[in-house]
């Protein structure tokens, strides 16, 4: 049967107008923040990026691009040399003039809220999706991403029903200088609440400690993000350089607990409902899996 010729027309319009939909989608892509980098390459658009900022560095294979430095100290120069028709990152970007730059250059500037909740994920995920043509696959994620939490709270909440919530501390340091402790507000804070421990530190952001504020909150659990070192290196140059975390009860019973720092970059990313596994682990020993 042979279809009407304006059939054939109007179908032949949704097809070139889908194309010409998505040519127009930005195909050379820079980005700032490691979460939302992870997201991005999640998303399939990996291929399209061109230079990342040096907090990007999940998947490894996003070392290999070009870099455009650390994502609050940003040159507009730099990212212009490669060309982008949009750069991507959360508010932590910039400095704003070095954006208005990069913006009346031509190239699109989108950022994204850092906030570390799941509403915020949801949005950021949706627009993400939008910009790479990949809606569908976002929504996929999100609710993946709401079934692993909601796992987890089950499983955290198993555990403390046999242990009780630790008390813990979660350090960031560099090469074991003077670390800053994660207060409200902060990523960081967000995994310690949803893998079941209790956050001693009540301040908002990341700030640092006293020796004599260390010692009366006396943390069951710390747990440290050294952003130069990683390993044993990076334990050993926490306590030599601060030398009182030595007289913590968690630190007298082996209760110590490294994290991948690049996990509190750029909002909450692909790769947090893995980790909080393993921090539970730590959190509640006895509870583990039983």
């Amino acid at each position: 049967m042979r279809l009407p010729v304006r059939v054939v027309v109007f179908c032949i319009g949704l097809i070139t107008s889908a194309c010409a939909s998505a040519d127009e989608l930005p195909q050379r892509w820079v980005s700032a923040g490691g979460a939302l980098s992870e997201w991005v390459c999640a998303l399939g658009g990996e291929s399209k990026l061109v230079g990342v900022d040096t907090t990007s560095q999940h998947p490894t294979s996003l070392k290999s691009l070009p870099s455009i430095g650390y994502q609050r100290q940003l040159s507009a120069e730099g990212i212009l040399s490669l060309r982008p028709q949009i750069l991507v990152g959360t508010e932590e970007m910039g400095p704003p003039p070095v954006l208005a730059q990069i913006r009346n250059a031509g190239v699109q500037v989108e950022l994204f809220s850092a906030q570390p909740d799941l509403p915020t994920l949801q949005g950021n995920l949706q627009h993400l999706g939008k910009l790479l043509g990949a809606e569908s696959r976002a929504t996929q994620m999100i609710t993946t991403y709401q079934q692993q939490l909601e796992a987890q709270k089950i499983r955290v909440t198993k555990a403390q029903l046999k242990q009780k919530s630790p008390g813990v501390l979660l350090l960031l340091g560099h090469a074991g200088g003077k670390p800053l402790i994660a207060g409200k507000d902060t990523a960081a804070d967000w995994m310690l609440q949803q893998a079941g421990g209790h956050n001693l530190a009540t301040h908002s952001g990341y700030k640092p400690f006293s020796n004599e504020s260390l010692v009366s909150l006396d943390p069951d659990v710390l747990v440290f993000a050294d952003r130069a070192l990683a390993g044993d290196a990076a334990r050993a140059a926490l306590f030599k350089e601060n030398p009182i975390l030595s007289s913590t009860r968690a630190a007298r019973d082996g209760r110590v607990i490294e994290l991948d720092p690049t996990l509190l970059v750029g909002g909450l990313g692909p790769r947090l409902p893995q980790s909080l596994k393993r921090l539970s682990d730590g959190f509640f020993p006895a509870a583990v899996d039983q």
